[in-house]
């Protein structure tokens, strides 16, 4: 299965792996005008349960120049994470290379391919998706270099609506702060709790 650019979402990995059924996360990426923001609700769920409404899914990496979000198991993200930390400090200011380095060793090595997560990552100047079947995907960029990218439960709602709001007159923050609103009205499996980190 492949996964387009901007499109990639919890669900459409699960559909290629066996992953159990787990929800509770969307993370959004927008940039615009120079300003690249991530944006990932608080819920984490456990079937129909909501197990916790305040978790931390974006982390500053690379001393404060990357900004990474998480979807999928906590454990698992949080060693991913760990990883491309270290990819960062082995090749400095080069995100393109640790994230498919990271992707590499994720689809090859026997430990890590049985991780169930998938990581945004975004620099000043780039958006990335990572998956565990080896994908790095930069989003489709309009022509003046805005984007928008989105993973997790709730990802396509919050893409969509990312989509829709790229062109108004409105911040990167204000878009992705927007678009994660009307997710959290559609998906049961995101809340409003928000954790944002702006480039």
């Amino acid at each position: 299965m492949t996964l387009r650019p901007g499109l990639a979402t919890c669900e459409a990995m699960q559909s290629s792996t066996s992953f159990p059924d787990w929800h509770g996360t969307t993370i959004l990426a927008v940039r615009k005008n120079g300003q690249t923001v991530i944006a990932g609700d608080g819920q984490v769920s456990m079937g129909q349960t909501v197990v916790k409404g305040n978790a931390r899914k974006v982390r500053r990496l690379a001393g404060g120049k990357v900004v990474a979000g998480f979807a999928g198991a906590t454990a698992d993200a949080f060693t991913l994470i760990e990883r491309l930390e270290a990819k960062l400090e082995q090749y400095p200011d080069q995100l393109a290379r640790a994230c498919v380095d990271l992707a590499k060793d994720w689809r090859t090595d026997r430990y890590l391919r049985r991780l169930e997560a998938m990581l945004l990552v975004a620099d000043s100047t780039a958006i990335y998706t990572v998956t565990g079947v080896g994908d790095v995907l930069e989003p489709g960029e309009a022509a003046d270099g805005n984007a928008v990218a989105a993973i997790g439960s709730g990802g396509n709602y919050a893409l969509a609506a990312g989509k829709a709001l790229i062109d108004q007159d409105l911040s990167a923050e204000a878009i992705a702060r927007k678009a994660m609103a009307i997710a959290a009205e559609i998906c049961v499996y995101t809340n409003g709790n928000l954790t944002v980190e702006s480039l």
